[in-house]
């Protein structure tokens, strides 16, 4: 594999700037994913209603759990595809990057059919009030219908973490 300048070798010579440099766009994209939430809650309250506002705040703990949960899932990808590329077996790199897709879509229509099977009683569970609940469940169901893309992108980007590289955005193998 060529080295690219979007790849870190983090097995030559001093570690402190690596990290640093793998770190930082790490963190950026993990705050902006929490933003995400955020984002949604000041459209909603200056747009639409203070009901909107309210359904949006209530269900953050929901969606706060299922994107550290995605999150979470796409660290086994990053340290699959790690050790395959350390083995140098690029048939085995191959099969561990194409698993994991197909691990990202599963899980991710999983979740969505689950999702959206279940939005009313984990609404009631959390005792979502009356007035937020059907603006709650339809901001869920959006939520859970964008599933599968966001797996896929949590994934993808673990991939790309695993050979050193945290800010490529393209989808091809090697990248750039």
């Amino acid at each position: 594999m060529g080295k690219s300048r979007n790849t870190i070798d983090m097995l030559n010579g001093p570690l402190a700037g690596k990290i640093v440099a793998f770190a930082i766009p790490i963190a950026i994209a993990s705050i902006l994913q929490q933003l995400f939430n955020s984002a949604d809650a000041a459209v909603a309250g200056h747009f639409v209603s203070p009901q909107a506002l309210a359904a949006i705040g209530g269900t953050t703990p929901v969606v706060m759990l299922l994107i550290s949960l995605f999150t979470g899932l796409s660290v086994g990808t990053n340290v699959l595809v790690a050790l395959r590329i350390g083995q140098g077996k690029p048939e085995k790199i191959s099969d561990a990057v194409h698993t994991s897709i197909a691990v990202a879509l599963a899980s991710g229509v999983l979740l969505l059919v689950l999702g959206i099977a279940f939005v009313e009683p984990i609404l009631r569970l959390i005792e979502m009030p009356a007035d937020a609940f059907d603006p709650a469940v339809l901001y869920l169901d959006i939520f859970f219908v964008g599933m599968p893309f966001g797996m896929l992108y949590n994934f993808g980007s673990a991939i790309l973490r695993s050979r050193g590289d945290t800010r490529c955005m393209r989808w091809s193998w090697p990248c750039c």
